[in-house]
């Protein structure tokens, strides 16, 4: 999968950690477009590229939302315990995704938001806005880089 989103960071990326972080970055999309348009959200989820190059998905179970929130899970919460299970297990891949629905405020847009590290330091993020209209239908935006910084390989 190379775009606009993907071409300017794989020069300074070796080629099989942007080969694993764009593998990432397209399941991950994937996955979370399907589940967008079959259920109209999703909860967050990791996806790891194992040493022995099987991808795999990685989930938790939601805590509750706190009390007085809208929501009916707590995002966050999730997030941090996806964190904190791929560091534990850091040792059984070579990179992790872990990709999220979130609120562009500026564009006043929901967005899937893909944010994959590698065990050699290499970070890359992208996000897709996404929106709904009348109908019920889903439309895509354009895949655009973002910043991230690593979570799973630091101390």
């Amino acid at each position: 999968m190379s775009s606009p989103a993907t071409g300017s960071w794989r020069s300074s990326v070796p080629e099989a950690s942007a080969t694993d972080l764009e593998n990432l970055l397209g399941t991950g999309v994937g996955a979370a477009q399907e589940q967008l348009e079959r259920n109209g959200g999703f909860l967050p989820f990791a996806l790891v590229v194992q040493n022995d190059d099987e991808v795999r998905l990685v989930a938790v179970t939601p805590a509750d939302a706190a009390e007085g929130t809208d929501g009916d899970f707590d995002a966050d919460a999730m997030i941090a315990d996806l964190t904190e299970l791929l560091r534990q297990h850091r040792d059984e891949f070579r990179a992790a995704a872990i990709v999220c629905d979130i609120t562009l405020v500026e564009e006043d847009s929901d967005a899937i938001h893909v944010a994959a590290e590698h065990r050699d330091g290499s970070v890359f993020a992208a996000v897709l806005p996404y929106s709904g209209d009348d109908s019920g239908d889903l439309h895509f935006g354009d895949l655009a880089a973002d910043s991230n910084e690593p979570t799973v390989w630091v101390d």
